[in-house]
């Protein structure tokens, strides 16, 4: 970000170095320089148009657990490159990335590079570091003080600052979304930050949906469902298939009873993970013939999980990742939203339900399905139930698809605020 020292210089861990190269990143692959204006901070947006360039996305994030953090921000970021930007992802903990985006690490992406964390406190290497147009931080992540002072200090600009939120349909989505948040303090006092909200609505920031999503092809044939089964050494023989992803928590020896009453050839698509662990729990327990197939699949890249969501004819997701990708496959689905100490889950459950539109049975199943009532109150799994929910599924998607995603509203604004700035 420029030839002079930083003022806010922060010691790295001993292990830096090696972090760095074991996730097989060179930062100085990045060493060409962002022109300063002459006359004043402009925004960075603003800058890169003069030049004719692209806009260059910094995305930070920090893995908490089960994966989802990561999933939304590579998803992104593969968004954003795929639409003629460029990403750099910045990242405390990489390694799920090595099966989730193969090659992901090796920069073997077009337009993305992956950076261990640990180089955003690095002020010497932030001196050869292309300033970035826009910042994203992923769900309350907060970038680290060294690499703001270093930006400010060598650059004439200011990026476009987005706090990327969590998913939710609650009414308050709507009110938030894009309100400023003017920084107090620190390095970066005096600039602003914007919250950004995905959602289900229109007045949301919608959905992450690349635009091949909309051709339902894509997501799945029966030719492409034989085939991706055969991968993993499956012989569908046209029994009804049910992925299952879920977190410890679940009902999974209900849900197996269920099955066990499906009444027609069924076979459970087990994930890798706390989903295995849990069903072969049930199995060690009851240690009994059943009469459904199991099959329990590896850890898969974010491809192969989109076909295995197409290919099934009922899903059991978790999170905010995998949920967005079932929508719209428009299949059938059964969501466990990640459960807070306090509660607040139960009521952005209802919310997304409420806006699906679910009828009765889905509500229940959800309901047992997340341990707001009995699990012995779920209903039967059978062929008529699915008929109902997908019916619900297809409407859904046909709603959401009608709306802009998330990325290309994400762009629109990040170009507004950069002319905000400009006239300013």
């Amino acid at each position: 970000m420029g030839r002079r020292h930083c003022a806010i210089v922060r010691a790295l861990p001993e292990n830096s170095k090696a972090s760095r190269q074991n996730l097989k990143i060179n930062n100085r692959a990045d060493n060409l320089k962002m022109n300063i204006s002459a006359t004043g901070p402009t925004s960075a947006v603003n800058q890169a148009h003069l030049q004719g360039q692209g806009l260059l996305w910094d995305v930070f994030c920090r893995v908490i657990d089960n994966f989802g953090d990561i999933g939304v921000c590579w998803r992104l970021c593969a968004d954003l490159a795929g639409r003629g930007q460029r990403v750099r992802l910045w990242l405390d903990d990489g390694s799920a990335l090595a099966w989730m985006a193969p090659g992901a690490l090796k920069g073997q992406h077009a337009n993305i590079t992956v950076h261990p964390w640990l180089e955003t406190m690095d002020s010497q290497g932030l001196e050869e570091l292309q300033p970035a147009n826009v910042w994203i931080e992923a769900f309350g992540c907060e970038i680290e003080p060294v690499f703001i002072s270093c930006y400010r200090q060598h650059t004439g600009t200011t990026p476009v600052w987005i706090n990327l939120e969590y998913l939710s349909a609650e009414p308050f989505v709507e009110r938030s979304h894009t309100l400023p948040s003017p920084v107090m303090s620190g390095p970066a006092k005096g600039w602003t930050k914007y919250f950004y909200y995905p959602g289900f609505t229109e007045k949301t920031g919608g959905l992450l949906r690349e635009p091949w999503i909309k051709d339902r092809q894509a997501l799945g044939s029966e030719a492409s469902k034989t085939a991706w089964l055969q991968k993993f050494g499956i012989t569908w023989q046209g029994e009804k298939l049910i992925s299952l992803f879920c977190y410890a928590s679940a009902p999974v020896t209900a849900l197996l009873e269920s099955l066990e009453n499906f009444g027609e050839p069924v076979r459970l698509l087990v994930t890798e993970g706390q989903a295995k662990t849990a069903v072969q729990k049930v199995q060690r327990e009851r240690n009994q013939p059943r009469s459904f197939d199991i099959s329990f699949l590896p850890l898969v890249s974010q491809t192969d999980y989109d076909q295995l969501l197409g290919a099934c004819d009922l899903n059991f997701v978790r999170g905010e990742d995998s949920l967005v990708r079932a929508l719209w496959v428009g299949k059938p689905l059964v969501w466990q939203i990640y459960p807070q100490e306090d509660g607040a889950h139960h009521a952005k459950l209802h919310a997304f339900l409420d806006q699906m539109e679910a009828p009765a049975s889905l509500h229940q199943w959800h309901q047992s399905w997340n341990g707001l009532t009995r699990q012995d109150s779920l209903q039967t799994l059978k062929s008529p139930l699915l008929a109902e929910w997908q019916s619900t599924a297809e409407a859904f998607r046909g709603r959401l698809t009608s709306q802009p995603d998330l990325t290309q509203q994400l762009i629109e604004f990040v170009t507004d605020k950069g002319e905000a700035v400009k006239k300013r």
